[in-house]
């Protein structure tokens, strides 16, 4: 078998489907997902042992082929023709390699995604952390390259992102922009974020905060006069503020409270629903801080956080439900699916 041609052929389906994952398996056909569903390639032969061995090292220089058998799990990205970007992930099951590829989408200015133009001005501001957040597959770093792209666009600013692997390649337009990977240019994201800095920086995009020494640097970066953007996998805006308090022990929590209340601008958290018409559409919660909610961090009372975003409309927050119901009312999703996608069904419910 000609690997090399079969992983392009491959990807190639994914493209032309506008899919947004390949998975690859031995003992198995491959399989691609498109708008959420997960399709199999059914008159594709199933592939061997062997067949994964090659395709892995189609895609892996030999160096870090060893890393993966001696791990038993990699991260890379993968280059297509310089026509594309898959991000990948490479694991055993019952001793057989499997690999997982996600489409990186090409990087599209924020007026395209759908989402409210309150980002772009998010994305203009010179200091504070900002954080888009939501499960895996909801279009967090599109959002976040996007607001990037316009930073570079518009700006003449020294932009670094640290990323484990790098996503979206920019392009510098009016900025700097250097892209970090982690295990490459840096051995870890804690590393590289502080000896931004000493580079002189403007704008850090952190691909993902795994450590509370990640999320202490973040947060002083932000109240040093930096804007720091970042993800979190988590649901909503309260949700991600109690996460980043919980994963520093108990004698910290106070300090990170107080610093996270001065220097956070604001929580978007997001979600790629069904569209009736095809493809998917994004509806998004957004948390802006400001006296109240800086109020509540300081003093434990994130819980009520929700209540401030439903009843913050004026104040350039945006509720899930009402963001869902609009996209109900304008015929984009079906009712069910804004029942599914919310986080508070008795809610919709009411605002139905």
């Amino acid at each position: 078998m000609d690997y090399k041609k079969e992983l392009e052929e491959l990807i190639l389906t994914v493209i032309r489907e506008n899919g947004s994952d390949l998975h690859l398996g031995a003992g198995r056909v491959p399989a691609i997902r498109v708008s959420g569903e997960l399709i199999f390639l059914v008159k594709h032969p199933i592939f061997t042992k062997e067949d994964m061995v090659g395709i892995l090292k189609e895609m892996l220089d030999g160096k870090k082929v060893e890393r993966f058998m001696e791990s038993r799990e990699i991260d890379f990205s993968y280059d297509f023709k310089g026509e594309a970007r898959l991000r990948c992930n490479a694991f055993f099951q019952k001793g057989l390699i499997s690999i997982a590829l996600r489409l990186i989408p090409k990087v599209r200015p924020l007026t395209e995604l759908n989402l409210p133009p309150v980002i772009a001005e998010l994305a203009r501001r010179k200091q504070g952390f900002f954080l888009v957040v939501g499960p895996v597959g909801q279009g967090k770093s599109t959002t976040i390259a996007s607001m990037i792209s316009l930073i570079n666009n518009e700006q003449a600013r020294h932009i670094i992102t640290i990323e484990d692997p790098i996503e979206h390649m920019h392009t510098p337009n009016k900025s700097i922009i250097d892209q970090r990977e982690v295990g490459i240019d840096t051995e870890d994201f804690h590393i590289a974020l502080k000896s931004a800095f000493r580079e002189d920086v403007n704008v850090i995009m952190i691909g993902e905060m795994r450590t509370p020494e990640t999320i202490s640097t973040a947060v002083t970066a932000a109240e040093t006069g930096h804007l720091v953007l970042s993800t979190l996998h988590t649901n909503n805006a309260s949700q991600t503020i109690d996460r980043i308090i919980d994963s520093f022990p108990a004698g910290q929590q106070d300090q990170i409270r107080v610093q996270l209340a001065s220097s956070l601008i604001g929580i978007f958290s997001q979600r790629l629903i069904p569209r009736i018409a095809g493809g998917l559409v994004p509806a998004y919660e957004l948390l802006l801080n400001n006296n109240a909610v800086s109020n509540l961090i300081r003093e434990k009372r994130t819980h009520e956080i929700d209540v401030v975003i439903e009843t913050g409309t004026e104040s350039g927050m945006i509720d899930l439900n009402r963001s869902l119901l609009e996209l109900v009312r304008a015929g984009e999703i079906t009712i069910e699916s804004a029942y599914q996608y919310s986080l508070n069904p008795k809610g919709l419910e009411r605002l139905m």
